[in-house]
């Protein structure tokens, strides 16, 4: 059966108001931004994000006032930004529901959610403050049906008498979005390098929207089943989105795009500024094919890794 979607339509078929979301990539690598930009056209709203280590992905969902709370251990666009900016203003302002986890200990939720536990036990975060604050109070969960009401639950260890050990809780996720290199109808992917928590989140999420680079037959993908990393029945829709992660990278198929980092930083300080930016890169753009016409083949192509650096460089310069 095939699962092949255009993003207009996965995004909204799969993605629901008030959904426990996920994506996949890692801050500036492999970020699902075409679904995310079809996310923000759509209207979609009130999400709880599951996040991960992010950047401009969720930066952008927080700075539309599209997140009702974020679990989450990092938010920045590695590199270019040291706290993504809308992120940090939300923070600052009161607006947003926010709790922080180790970036370890979040992502063995993802995992513990891969595997269907009723908790995750760990020592990772004791004698931080990590224990010692919470940045959603009791009772704000107890307001939300998603959250879990606590942030943690110290309990003992059951194999050893008055060994203490942290009980958090795992996350239940409604959908995941993961950008990866190639697929195929019925729902196969593979991922070309780091898989971060990607084949986690698909396992765990009760929908998945997978957007790629390259559609191939399922026969094709078939042919080498040891380089897949995602299996079919975990794949609601596929999406074949060239470019589906600019302005991050996708490794083996294009390097991130600086200068488009570069404007982000300096546009996402304020409100004004940002506000044009989304209404010209998002709104004002009709879909993810308008939206690469918009950037021109020429800074596309330019993205290329080049054979033997893995990533795009200048190799026509004069030697010394």
């Amino acid at each position: 059966m095939s699962k092949i979607y255009s993003l207009k339509d996965a995004i909204s078929k799969f993605v629901e108001d008030g959904d426990v979301m996920s994506f996949g990539g890692f801050t500036t690598n492999r970020k699902p931004y075409a679904a995310v930009y079809e996310i923000l056209r759509q209207g979609k709203k009130d999400f709880i994000a599951e996040a991960g280590p992010a950047g401009g992905d969720w930066d952008m969902l927080i700075g539309e006032d599209r997140v009702l709370a974020y679990i989450n251990c990092y938010t920045a666009n590695s590199g270019y930004t040291n706290v993504s900016r809308r992120f940090r203003k939300h923070i600052e302002e009161g607006k947003i529901l926010f709790e922080d986890y180790s970036q370890d200990v979040e992502m063995l939720r993802l995992h513990a959610a891969s595997l269907g536990l009723p908790y995750l036990p760990v020592k990772l975060m004791m004698g931080t403050g990590l224990t010692e604050e919470w940045g959603i109070s009791r009772e704000e969960r107890e307001k939300i049906d998603k959250l879990p009401n606590e942030k943690f639950v110290e309990v003992e260890n059951p194999f050893k008498k008055g060994d203490k050990v942290i009980a958090c809780p795992v996350p239940v996720i409604d959908t995941a979005i993961i950008h990866v290199q190639v697929a195929s109808p019925d729902g196969t992917c593979r991922i070309i390098g780091d898989e971060f928590h990607d084949v986690d989140i698909a396992v765990a999420a009760r929908k998945t929207i997978v957007t790629c680079e390259e559609l191939v037959s399922n026969e094709e993908i078939r042919r080498e089943p040891t380089k897949n990393s995602i299996p079919a029945f975990c794949v609601d829709a596929v999406v074949h989105a060239p470019y589906g992660a600019h302005p991050s990278q996708c490794y083996d198929y294009y390097d991130y795009d600086a200068d488009f980092f570069k404007m982000y930083n300096v546009v996402s300080k304020g409100d004004e500024d940002f506000k044009k930016f989304v209404k010209e890169w998002v709104y004002d753009v009709e879909d993810h094919e308008a939206y690469l016409n918009k950037l021109g083949a020429t800074r596309l192509i330019d993205l290329k890794p080049v054979p033997g650096f893995g990533y795009a460089t200048n190799v026509l310069k004069e030697g010394k």
